[in-house]
């Protein structure tokens, strides 16, 4: 049974008995498997006698829709609709034009059950399923799928990484044995189903055919086009795919060499992980199998230590310090501060303070948003980094952070750096518009850190990063050679 800690009702509306199905709104977790709320609907069907109906759409109306999001998100539809085939009803609704796709949820919600969605904590996601939930009649709720611990099991938002690691530690094997069904369509009893023919006409769903070309719908929106497809591929195939690779092939580097550009030894999962194509739990089982671990083997010290609590190899401890501990403190804030986790006043006091203090410091060199998307600064690191970003939708994890902090040092006040920041990764990024996305770009401002000394100019207490540090501590030669179109000397 799904968790009674992920559900969370969106309205007071009952249930109705004699709706034609039960409604999964798939907006979040765009998958088919080790899908929380897909097996909370399964079940919710299964209860009530009922079929059930999955419906997908993507509309085109919301900040930063490009070619690059727009072409990921429909890959992944394409593996959906091929994965339901004969499984289950799956609709899937392209918005053509801005208002489009406007109550097609309320249209199908009034034949269902009960309805089923996505619970998101960041981003357009909340605002967007709560709207609906006031104008539907019948019982909606959502599902927390985001990570391994429930965002409902922490009552409070976590200031500093050490302290989320310590709760974690006390509290995560208790979930241990809550893992998602890998399947949950194969324990659905009632088949069959379909949405109204009034719905179909006035909502056209998306064929194979368009689907599986996505450049014949992108192409023809409006939305922005001069961000154009990312260098990967979107869908839940291929980020299976990139977590076999990485289990096999990079995890063993990921202590070793996952800093340094040369070596761009990441995991390459924030994608998939970001538009719901893979889950948490997926990848961590994975991990757990190649480590063949088992929940007994965990320390009985939890006092917040990065390494040794799990009882895994080094690589597999510094991964997991990723994938749960930082990714999933920025759900934690985002989910207990949705109105202000993406406001410069979320920072600590002691990093406001220092910023502030230090606002007015002269700048050597100071760049326009335009400059900084352009990547054409003096500093061919940050160049390299930033065309990473523009050509490809991702960026190396360790130049992401300096990338944030300089751009914290060549504006003209750190809430101008802050609007950069987001600009930039959002519109670029496939991972953009993430809580962990939002976490390393506040991180750059003093979130989830400390004060640090000595006081410098601009950054005050704020932790101080260089590009010629980088130069010197990281192999990254070749990495600058790729992204830097004029083949800059390093510093």
């Amino acid at each position: 049974m799904t968790p009674e800690l992920r559900i969370e009702p969106l309205n007071d509306n009952p249930v109705n008995g004699g709706g034609d199905y039960v409604l999964y709104w798939m907006t979040s977790y765009r998958r088919l498997e080790s899908n929380y709320a897909l097996q909370r609907a399964v079940e919710l069907a299964n209860q009530l006698g009922k079929p059930l109906i999955v419906l997908e759409a993507l509309r085109i109306g919301y900040k930063w829709a490009s070619d690059r999001i727009h072409t990921f998100m429909i890959e992944g539809m394409a593996d959906n609709q091929q994965a339901a085939n004969g499984v289950v009803p799956y609709y899937c609704y392209l918005e053509r034009n801005a208002g489009d796709g406007k109550g097609l949820i309320q249209a199908a919600a009034q034949h269902a059950c009960a309805v089923v969605t996505d619970h998101f904590p960041a981003f357009m996601i909340p605002r967007m399923v709560s709207a609906a939930a006031d104008q539907v009649d019948v019982r909606m709720e959502w599902v927390d799928s985001n990570g391994i611990l429930p965002m409902a099991a922490a009552d409070k938002t976590f200031s500093r990484a050490y302290d989320f690691r310590r709760f974690l530690q006390k509290n995560l094997p208790d979930h241990f044995g809550d893992m998602p069904e890998s399947d949950p369509l194969s324990r659905l009893e009632h088949r069959g189903g379909t949405l109204p023919e009034e719905i179909l006409k006035r909502w056209t769903m998306a064929t194979a055919e368009e689907l599986g070309n996505p450049a014949s719908i992108v192409d023809a929106l409006a939305i922005d086009h001069s961000v154009p497809p990312a260098i990967w591929s979107g869908g839940a195939a291929a980020g299976k795919a990139r977590v076999k690779s990485f289990i096999d092939k990079t995890v063993e580097l990921y202590t070793t060499d996952r800093n340094h550009p040369d070596a761009d030894a990441t995991s390459g999962l924030s994608p998939y992980l970001h538009f719901g194509f893979i889950s948490a739990h997926q990848v961590f089982q994975a991990l757990v199998q190649r480590e063949g671990w088992s929940p007994e083997d965990v320390s009985e010290q939890t006092k917040g230590s990065r390494e040794g609590w799990w009882n895994m190899s080094p690589e597999a401890e510094s991964f997991l310090d990723e994938l749960i501990t930082w990714r999933e403190v920025g759900f934690n804030m985002c989910y207990h501060e949705p109105e202000t986790y993406m406001k410069y006043e979320s920072l600590p006091g002691w990093a406001r303070q220092t910023l502030e203090e230090h606002a007015d410091d002269p700048r050597d060199y100071v760049y326009s948003l335009a400059e900084f998307e352009a990547g054409n600064t003096h500093d061919p690191i940050w160049n390299a980094a930033q065309n990473q970003l523009v050509r490809e939708g991702r960026m190396h994890n360790y130049m992401r952070m300096l990338w944030g902090k300089k751009i914290l040092h060549w504006t003209e006040h750190p809430k101008d750096a802050l609007e950069i920041m987001i600009e930039l990764n959002n519109k670029y990024a496939l991972d953009g518009r993430d809580p962990n996305s939002y976490s390393g770009i506040f991180w750059v401002l003093g979130r989830y850190d400390r004060a640090w000394g000595p006081e410098r100019e601009i950054f005050g207490k704020i932790r101080y990063m260089t590009s010629k540090s980088a130069k010197s501590k990281l192999r990254l030669n070749a990495y600058v050679e790729k992204y830097t179109s004029d083949q800059a000397q390093l510093l």
